[in-house]
């Protein structure tokens, strides 16, 4: 596997540092914070089963395989199962997984890896099962796109957890009472028009929306409705883009006209942006559909306050989504049961039967969108979701299920976050910097990185 320029002992500080690469840095888009929480091992399954260990860097996630796995193991008595599952924070694990690779040693059967680390364990030799043979079954129901992002060289690696389309969430308590009816705004200069009516409306006490300095979703979204991507050619990245400019021009606007702010904590999946939501700062912004849990778990007096809808677009015609964030599951080559890892894993997250737990257990767009369309499963009241919202989720995702491109993570991508993350959006957004200019200097030292 080969490293960034700069050495092991610099990709291991990335990891670390846990910037912000398409998820969010409270959870990686997956649910609760485990690098707040000591690691945690838990063995599922009879003593007489095929014996795994299973490392995962969110708790939640653990509630779901286990549920899978009892399902499997009543379901396939002659193919049990047991799974030690060690749940470790965030950085740990993906440092722990890093180094069992490099040597070679305690490799675990199975591990959720974090989409914008995965392609550090793509270069050179690959010590991961190629899942083809075992997603084939599943593949005519699945968004593909998705299982694109774990590929390499025609292979898929990694069995996906969601979709993470990327989708707009508005306030329309807000919205409403000034008058704004969100379902008309189709392009961003509907958007743009409707941030100068709620700017006039309310006196300026309300923003549009939060422009963001410490994350990449717009980014990844602009690049995705204009089918761009920086890393088209991942040896020569390229981030000096049509969709970059427009997107950073339209923001640099709407700041100097006052009808955005720059998002308090960097981005709006942090406490204070959580805050700034929960406080009507600000009327609509994107994320991905996972973002739904936040605002369960900490914006729950926003009940009935927030719709979700497709995303503006540049230009009528499109793409309005993306997949944001994600955990691709991993199975090692070499493992004693790696074909009966395989089988279980795929099985567990790509089936409509899994479908329906990631829906109900973790609340994410699942791969399988033959969910999408249960309405059983989809518009049950009782769910958290479909009661917090007031329009449902599926919705949405059934009108763009066709439109969520992939913008694709390599191991160049590390580094172009940080560039942007750490200085690009702050020279722009915070600094009024000349956009053409800054994305410029950012390709430089982006080519610099290359070398």
């Amino acid at each position: 596997m080969r490293l960034p320029k700069k050495g092991f002992s610099y990709f291991v500080v990335l990891l670390m540092a846990v910037l912000v690469v398409g998820c969010s840095n409270s959870s990686s888009g997956n649910g609760k914070n485990t690098e707040e929480v000591e690691s945690e091992v838990t063995t599922v399954g009879p003593e007489d089963g095929a014996k795994m260990d299973m490392w995962l860097f969110v708790d939640l996630h653990q509630k779901f395989y286990t549920e899978m796995l009892n399902k499997w193991n009543e379901e396939n008595p002659d193919k049990q199962i047991q799974i030690k599952f060690t749940v470790y924070p965030y950085a740990d694990m993906h440092t722990k997984l890093t180094l069992s690779v490099q040597s070679g040693e305690g490799i675990p059967d199975l591990a959720d890896v974090e989409i914008g680390q995965f392609p550090n364990y793509l270069d050179g030799e690959v010590p991961w099962l190629a899942l083809n043979s075992y997603v084939e079954p599943y593949k005519a129901d699945l968004v593909t796109s998705r299982l694109d992002a774990y590929e390499k060289d025609g292979n898929y690696y990694g069995v996906p957890t969601h979709v993470g389309a990327t989708v707009m969430y508005y306030n329309t308590e807000i919205l409403e009472k000034y008058g704004i009816d969100y379902a008309q705004i189709q392009t961003w200069d509907d958007f743009t028009a409707a941030g100068e009516k709620l700017k006039e409306a309310s006196n300026g006490e309300v923003y549009m929306t939060s422009v963001d300095t410490g994350g990449a979703d717009w980014l990844t979204l602009a690049m995705s409705e204009h089918g761009e991507s920086w890393v088209e050619d991942p040896e020569n990245a390229n981030v000096e883009l049509d969709s970059l400019n427009n997107l950073l021009t339209m923001q640099k606007g709407w700041l100097e006209s006052g009808i955005a702010e720059v998002t308090p904590g960097g981005q709006i999946d942090t406490e204070q942006g959580y805050a700034t939501v929960a406080k009507g700062e600000v009327a609509a912004f994107p994320k991905a559909i996972w973002y739904m849990s936040r605002f369960t778990d900490y914006m729950p007096e926003m009940s009935g306050k927030f719709a979700i809808a497709p995303a503006p677009v540049f230009e009528e015609g499109q793409k309005r989504s993306n997949g944001a964030g994600g955990t691709g599951t991993v199975v090692y080559k070499d493992s004693e049961n790696a074909d009966l890892a395989a089988e279980f894993m795929t099985w567990a997250k790509l089936t409509e039967e899994g479908g329906e737990q990631i829906w109900n257990i973790l609340g994410f767009d699942p791969v399988n969108t033959k969910v999408w369309t249960n309405k059983e499963i989809t518009h049950n009241q009782e769910n958290e979701y479909v009661k917090y919202f007031v329009n449902n989720p599926f919705d949405t995702l059934l009108e763009i299920q066709d439109e969520v491109n992939l913008i694709k993570t390599v191991p160049i991508t590390t580094t172009i976050n940080e560039v942007f993350n750490l200085t690009t959006l702050n020279e722009v957004l915070e600094n009024g910097a000349d956009v053409k200019q800054a994305l410029e200097d950012a390709q430089a030292e982006v080519d610099f990185e290359q070398e």
